[in-house]
């Protein structure tokens, strides 16, 4: 029997692996703000792969290196706008809390989501809340 993983870091209250677990393990995220916790709790656990495949093509880096310095702590979805079963786009308004040896770290953002001829909801860009 496996160990019971926890809480998932992306603050839904449900357990890792009936959350963000599946969709890191290449399930479909289901709306843009479900795509949105999955990347939080990629970002939590260290995981540039998957934040690498649900990013757009056209907007992707060619890698991504994780801060190591920064431990993401709390994510709080502020608004939603679209990104649902009928749409092909959406935004997700968030506050990411973190900490690093310099103190609390605060990332707010109004991220763009697509949903691609596949199904799959990306990442696009964002700006600055």
């Amino acid at each position: 029997m496996s160990a019971d993983p926890g809480p998932c870091p992306c603050g839904s209250g449900a357990n890792y692996t009936a959350c963000c677990g599946p969709l890191h393990a290449g399930a479909v995220a289901p709306s843009a703000e479900r795509l949105m916790r999955s990347r939080f709790s990629a970002f939590a656990l260290g995981l540039p792969e998957y934040l690498l495949t649900s990013w757009d093509p056209a907007t992707r880096p060619q890698e991504l290196v994780l801060d190591g310095g920064v431990e993401w702590r709390r994510l709080f979805i502020s608004d939603t706008t679209a990104g649902g079963p009928g749409d092909d786009t959406g935004y997700v308004t968030f506050t990411a809390i973190g900490r690093s040896d310099e103190g609390r770290v605060e990332q707010r953002e109004r991220s763009r989501f697509a949903r691609g001829a596949d199904g799959h909801w990306r990442y696009v860009d964002g700006d600055a809340a």
